[in-house]
């Protein structure tokens, strides 16, 4: 069973089938989700849907579906993962190009980093991004994330790796 958790203005809730073009927009635009593995086609959104659902069962944990509670629409994805081949667990997010600049991805990540702490009792919820990912990076800074490493991961990139703390 996914919990669903409640923001002031979001649902993080478990993703389903009729999320799925929420999916494929994003991931069929190369610029939203190029640190995401895009672009890629509606099948490979799929396999993406499919594994956000899957990595819950897999894991007891993973990433939500972001719905806004004013519109009902799904926005984007966060939550906690640790998919096969990662050598770490993280706190990941995207969101739809309409959904940015408005607070939602600190919103949705406060919840999730609460989740991971109080619920799962993790004593270390962290981040990891590529260098070039300054969105991801200034969310972090808002977030109060501090750098605890620097490590190459199993695809070849080197990232700094950030502690986040308990923001509630």
């Amino acid at each position: 069973m996914i919990p669903t958790l409640e923001t002031e203005r979001l649902l993080l809730r478990a993703p389903t089938p009729q999320d799925l073009p929420t999916y494929v927009a994003f991931f069929s635009d190369a610029q939203a989700s190029s640190f995401y593995g895009g672009p890629l086609d509606a099948q490979g959104a799929w396999r993406v849907l499919a594994l956000d659902f899957g990595h819950w069962a897999l894991r007891g944990y993973g990433r939500w579906a972001i719905e806004s509670r004013a519109s009902g629409k799904m926005i984007g994805g966060c939550g906690l993962w640790w998919p096969e081949g990662l050598p770490r667990s993280e706190l990941t997010w995207w969101l739809m190009p309409e959904g940015r600049g408005k607070g939602y991805a600190t919103e949705a990540s406060v919840a999730a980093i609460a989740f991971g702490y109080d619920v799962l009792g993790w004593d270390l919820v962290e981040t990891h991004m590529n260098d070039d990912n300054l969105p991801a990076r200034k969310l972090v800074e808002r977030l109060g994330g501090k750098m605890i490493a620097r490590e190459t991961f199993p695809d070849g990139v080197t990232r700094n790796v950030y502690e986040l703390p308990r923001t509630r």
